[in-house]
């Protein structure tokens, strides 16, 4: 959650289904985080939208309620725009 907090600091941290969705076709990015307990219909259609683009999409062991504490904003999924912070996060989440 610390990285995803310093992606937010960091300009590099888009936020919501609907503007990570929106984001996906406009720029280069490194990943989607989903937050673990996001809907089934939520993940399966991030995943849909990230699998045109190219793009992984990774579950994370934080949940909405404790997204919401770290960045300040309730949300189950997120966009990284960094592929380094995003290469961060998915090391730390593989090695749990």
């Amino acid at each position: 959650m610390s990285t995803v907090c310093l992606c937010r600091r960091a300009s590099k941290l888009v936020i919501g289904f609907d503007a990570v969705v929106g984001e996906l076709s406009s720029k280069n990015f490194g990943g989607v985080l989903l937050a673990s307990d996001v809907s089934a219909k939520t993940e399966k259609e991030v995943c849909f939208h990230a699998e045109r683009h190219g793009k992984e999409v990774i579950k994370a062991e934080f949940s909405m309620d404790e997204a919401q504490t770290a960045i300040g904003k309730r949300a189950g999924v997120f966009l990284i725009l960094d592929e380094g912070l995003y290469g961060s996060i998915k090391k730390h989440i593989a090695a749990e």
